[in-house]
């Protein structure tokens, strides 16, 4: 079992590659590859077949996954790219940023 530092809906900011800087929603994450998908960045085209009878098939624009080591969690608080501590108040594991010091 592998653990991402990144949750489904965090807001992020890509470091490297081609949409370096653009900063964009998980929406979806893949431990057992490392990878999540994030919203607006690695747009790839696919080829689509329609599948039913009437159904239009063709090409469509969609977002491929991204290792998720090349992501960074963007603080709500501070608004900086920060890197994710953990703490344990009342007995809860929080998430915590390394820079401000809020939650998560």
């Amino acid at each position: 079992m592998n653990k991402l530092h990144v949750k489904t809906g965090d807001t992020v900011v890509i470091l490297s590659g081609k949409d370096r800087g653009k900063k964009g929603k998980i929406l979806a994450t893949s431990p057992k590859e490392g990878k999540v998908i994030v919203e607006g960045a690695n747009i790839i085209s696919k080829h689509v077949k329609p599948k039913k009878m009437g159904e239009a098939g063709g090409i469509i624009k969609a977002e491929s996954a991204i290792y998720a080591c090349k992501v960074q969690v963007v603080c709500p608080a501070c608004g900086q790219a920060t890197r994710v501590a953990h703490k344990i108040e009342d007995g809860k594991n929080i998430r915590v940023c390394k820079k401000c010091g809020k939650a998560l």
